[in-house]
């Protein structure tokens, strides 16, 4: 009997290896759906209430990426500490991803009171972490999920709670989000925008628009923003600021970036080549070293001179990855591609960011543009920041003019363009060469169009 003995105590050693994580010991993805499994099993006959909950930690990538993956995992391993520290005799935490944790409370019946427990995990890791002689601080998301039913299982009780965090990370850091009804049709409706999606960028049915900017002395045109546009047979017409988001988010931006600019760029190849041609590109295709060459394949098979195009890039783009986001501001520039800044002001990156990058443009947010007619500190912001691209001998373009009092005090404080719906909305292909007609009418090359 004594070797059976010992391969009992082998068996149950390599039993726990496997439902533990080895770097934190708390237990693991199999250990954490075995315990709501059987928790589900012994209130089948009388489901009483329960709470799993889903909790990430915000911005531990850079930090991760600053102090180092030794660092990362000490923190990571503070943060089982304190965890388990918080949790009472009933309940139970486990690590199931990188930096993401889920959470088992037996005792919590009511959406009210897991939103309450969950703020208080947040808070409890909040404080500051020791990383070697300095500190760091971290923030969390939560989302949790409710049992009420004998029939939900452990699956749909984590997928409920991870529809809960991704509402929860859109919100802002600490933010605590409780699974609900309205949830569960937010994400079938934005599942059945995706595959619509999906279809429409394999169709060729999503088409570019082109708002105009212009030279806010003459009022000349000098070229145009691409904006994407979506009309869908079923849905109708879809806000860019929806299917956008979507296409980041579900991995179809870069197909549907591609399509568009392929369509802009055979559409104003032959508008008069003075006039410039504007496109955005999306924080992942920063991440993407293939972007550039995506862009100058697609330049090279519509014949559209790259010295026309110009790529307006986010702060928040750049924060992504900022040495990948670099190599191809870099390699697009050399190209003679122009690069613009967009939404100035509105993101996280530092000043340092402009002398880095070599941005030719920088774009003010219409969100300064707005209130400049009655808000000081906008003034003293937009002066200032024409100032600064002036010694940085960068251009700057105003977005969101819709006065004519925005235009003249822009014009006043040396702004040179702008673009808004006092100029034009965007339009399609068609209205854009009728604009054009109009806005060139007389001139030399008006019988190229």
């Amino acid at each position: 009997m004594q070797p059976s003995f010992g391969m009992g105590r082998g068996f149950r050693e390599s039993t726990d290896h496997a439902f533990t994580d080895p770097l934190t010991g708390l237990g693991n993805h199999r250990r954490f759906f075995d315990k709501v499994d059987r928790l589900i099993s012994d209130r089948a006959e009388d489901p009483a209430p329960f709470t799993v909950g889903i909790l990430d930690l915000d911005g531990f990538k850079p930090i991760n990426d600053l102090f180092g993956h030794k660092a990362g995992d000490d923190i990571l391993i503070q943060v089982g500490m304190r965890l388990r520290a918080a949790m009472d005799g009933h309940s139970a935490v486990a690590r199931i991803g990188a930096d993401e944790f889920a959470f088992l409370y037996p005792m919590v019946f009511s959406e009210e009171a897991a939103a309450e427990k969950a703020a208080m995990l947040i808070e409890i890791l909040s404080a500051p972490y020791d990383v070697g002689e300095r500190t760091a601080r971290l923030s969390a998301s939560v989302g949790c999920s409710l049992f009420y039913m004998g029939d939900e299982t452990t699956e749909v009780l984590v997928n409920k709670a991870e529809t809960a965090l991704y509402h929860a990370k859109r919100s802002g850091r600490g933010c605590v989000v409780v699974y609900t009804k309205e949830m569960e049709e937010a994400a079938k409706r934005v599942t059945r925008i995706e595959q619509a999606l999906r279809r429409a960028v394999s169709a060729g049915e999503v088409e570019p628009h082109f708002q105009p900017i212009v030279d806010l002395k003459s009022r000349r045109t000098i070229g145009f923003e691409t904006l994407s546009r979506w009309i869908d047979p079923d849905l109708g017409p879809v806000s860019p600021e929806i299917f956008i988001p979507i296409a980041e988010e579900r991995g179809i931006i870069g197909q549907l970036s591609q399509l568009v600019l392929r369509k802009a760029t055979e559409t104003a190849r032959d508008w008069p080549s003075d006039l410039f041609l504007s496109f955005n590109l999306s924080p992942s295709q920063l991440v993407d070293q293939n972007t550039g060459l995506h862009i100058l394949s697609i330049l090279d098979r519509t014949g559209f001179d790259p010295r026309r195009l110009e790529v307006e890039i986010t702060e928040t783009g750049l924060m992504t990855d900022p040495a990948s986001a670099q190599k191809i501001v870099n390699d697009l520039r050399r190209c003679g591609i122009r690069v613009s800044l967009d939404d100035f002001g509105t993101g996280q990156s530092s000043l340092g960011r402009l002398r880095e990058f070599q941005f030719d443009k920088l774009k003010i947010d219409r969100a300064f543009i707005s209130s400049i007619l009655e808000d000081r500190p906008s003034e003293h912001i937009i002066r200032a920041i024409l100032a600064m691209c002036e010694g940085l001998g960068m251009d700057v373009v105003a977005e969101g003019i819709e006065k004519e009092a925005q235009a003249s005090r822009l014009t006043e404080f040396g702004c040179n363009a702008g673009q808004g719906f006092l100029f034009g909305q965007a339009a399609d292909a068609n209205a854009t060469l009728g604009y054009l007609r109009d806005a060139f009418r007389g001139a030399r090359h008006v019988d190229a169009l």
